[in-house]
């Protein structure tokens, strides 16, 4: 679902959503703002609310927006709850993983969004305790070092050489 017309805040896409999807969306959003290091910045962003480094403080990404670290949206037939550190650092997958296991929960993920139709689809402390682990300063050290691997990377590294 794609913010409606004239949504331009995390506050007003939330209570944009429909009673049952915003009661979710709320609550995913609560557990991500408290455990949210300092520094990053919540904003809307590609029609969902995103966590991410501002231009301001880091203005070297490959698409001239925000650093993203975490997102949260709500989809036509369930939410998704974007764990960038999750994609980026496979230590934080794994746990990612294992809380699912310990949770007796399934997890359905792609690359770095979760899927679920209810908060409690998920392990919400866990994911909290992920998200509180990385700073800012380590997410960019992370992404600068993901930037190597890619084409662009390369041959920048090559026109240095």
């Amino acid at each position: 679902m794609k913010a409606a017309p004239g949504v331009t805040t995390p506050t007003q896409y939330v209570a944009s959503l429909p009673a049952d999807r915003r009661k979710e969306i709320a609550a995913v959003r609560t557990i991500v703002q408290q455990h949210m290091p300092n520094g990053y910045e919540e904003r809307l962003l590609w029609g969902m609310i995103m966590w991410g480094i501002p231009l301001s403080r880091f203005p070297d990404t490959y698409n001239k927006q925000p650093l993203c670290y975490v997102a949260l949206a709500a989809q036509k037939n369930y939410s998704s709850l974007y764990l960038m550190g999750c994609y980026g650092d496979t230590g934080q997958l794994a746990a990612l993983k294992q809380a699912f296991a310990a949770a007796g929960k399934k997890l359905d993920m792609g690359k770095s969004c979760v899927h679920f139709k209810v908060a409690s689809d998920l392990p919400l402390d866990a994911i909290g305790k992920l998200i509180a682990a990385v700073t800012p300063e380590q997410w960019i050290e992370i992404y600068q070092e993901s930037r190597k691997h890619t084409k662009a990377g390369k041959a920048a590294a090559a026109k240095r050489k």
